[in-house]
C-alpha cells in the first residue's frame, strides 16, 4: 500500500493544525476580532463605572486649594487625610452609621426568614398545595402595583412607628423578587430528597431547615447580598419616616450633607476646621467611607451570586 494512502491522523498518528497545538483548531480571524472587541467594550464599561468613584476618592484625598481650582482629576493633588479626620470626628456621622448597622442587623435576618417561609410552600406542585397559582399571582401583583407613598406614610404613622428603627425595617421586610428567586431554586431540588425525608418521619419544618436551606446556600447568599445593598443604600424612607436628623440612617445623612451643609448645627470647632477644608473633599470622604462596608462584603458573596441568580431564575 502506498504511504500516501495511509491515514496518519488516527490513533497512532499526531494530527497538528498548521501553527496551532495538537488537536486544537485555530480560531478564525473573525472570532479573534469579536473576542477583542468584547474585551475592549467590557474594559470601557468597567472604566465608565470606576472612574467617577475614583475621582471622588481623589478629591477626598486632595488639599482644598487644588479642589477649588479644579486641578484634581484622577490623582490626588497635595495628598492629605484632613477630610477623613474631619468626618470621622463628627458625632452625627457615627450616630447615623450605628443606625444603619442596627437596620442591617434587624433587616437581614427578618428578610431572609420571611422569604424562606413564603418560598417553600409556593415551590410545591399544585397537587401538594392547593391554590398555589393564586397565591403566586397575588404576590406578583404587588410587584406591579402599590398603594403609593402617602398611604405608606399614613400606615407607618398610624402604627406609631415614626422616628423608630422599625419604620426602616418592616415596610420592606418581604421582597417579592427575592421570593421568586428562592422558590425557583427550591423547585429545582429533586423531589426524591423530600420523599425520602417524609418516609423517615420528617415534617415540613424539619425538611425545610435541614434539607432545603443547606442545599440553597447560593440562592440565600444572593438574597443576602440584595438585602444588604438595599438596606445600606436606602435613604428615602429615612427622609420621610424620620422627623429629626438625629434618627437619620447613614445614606439619608450623607444625602443631607451632599445637598446642603448644615452650618447652623455645627459647633465652633467644626466651623473652624471646615474653613480649612473644601466641602467637596468632605462630601467625597463621607461617600467613600459609606461605600467601604459594601465593598468589603461583596467579595465574600460574589462567588455565590452568579450561581444563585442563574439557578433561581430558570423555572417559573
Amino acid at each position: 500500500m502506498p504511504l500516501d494512502s495511509v491515514n496518519l491522523g488516527g490513533a497512532g498518528g499526531n494530527s497538528r493544525a498548521p501553527g496551532g497545538k495538537a488537536g486544537l483548531p485555530l480560531r478564525s480571524v473573525p472570532r479573534r476580532a469579536f473576542g477583542a472587541f468584547n474585551m475592549a467594550l467590557l474594559l470601557l464599561l468597567v472604566l465608565l463605572c470606576l472612574l467617577p468613584f475614583w475621582h471622588v476618592v481623589s478629591v477626598s484625598l486632595s488639599d482644598a486649594a487644588p479642589v477649588i481650582a479644579g486641578q484634581v482629576t484622577l490623582w490626588p493633588v497635595r495628598f492629605t487625610l484632613s477630610a477623613y479626620r474631619y468626618v470621622l470626628e463628627r458625632g452625627a456621622f457615627w450616630r447615623s452609621l450605628l443606625i444603619t448597622l442596627e437596620r442591617v442587623a434587624l433587616g437581614l435576618p427578618l428578610n431572609l426568614f420571611l422569604v424562606i417561609l413564603c418560598a417553600y410552600p409556593l415551590s410545591k406542585q399544585k397537587g401538594s398545595f392547593h391554590f398555589r397559582s393564586a397565591y403566586v399571582w397575588l404576590f406578583f401583583v404587588t410587584m406591579l402595583f402599590n398603594g403609593g407613598m402617602i398611604p405608606n406614610y399614613l400606615l407607618i404613622a398610624n402604627l406609631k412607628l415614626l422616628n423608630s428603627i422599625w419604620a426602616l425595617v418592616l415596610p420592606g421586610c418581604l421582597n417579592v423578587f427575592n421570593i421568586v428567586l428562592m422558590l425557583n431554586f427550591f423547585r429545582q431540588i429533586p423531589g426524591e430528597l423530600e420523599d425520602a425525608a417524609f418516609v423517615d418521619g420528617a415534617g415540613h419544618w424539619r425538611i425545610l431547615w435541614q434539607i432545603f436551606v443547606p442545599i440553597s446556600v447560593p440562592s440565600i447568599a444572593t438574597i443576602l447580598l440584595f438585602s444588604l445593598v438595599g438596606h445600606w443604600n436606602s435613604w428615602f424612607d429615612g427622609l420621610i419616616y424620620m422627623k429629626k436628623a438625629e434618627f437619620y440612617p447613614l445614606q439619608t445623612y450623607l444625602r443631607s450633607v451632599i445637598m446642603t451643609m448644615d452650618f447652623e448645627r455645627m459647633t465652633a470647632t467644626e466651623l473652624e476646621r471646615l474653613s480649612k477644608l473644601n466641602d467637596r473633599s468632605v462630601k467625597g470622604a463621607q461617600i467613600v467611607i459609606g461605600a467601604i462596608p459594601i465593598l468589603m462584603a461583596y467579595p465574600f458573596l460574589q462567588r455565590y451570586f452568579i450561581t444563585g441568580i442563574t439557578l433561581g431564575s430558570v423555572k417559573g
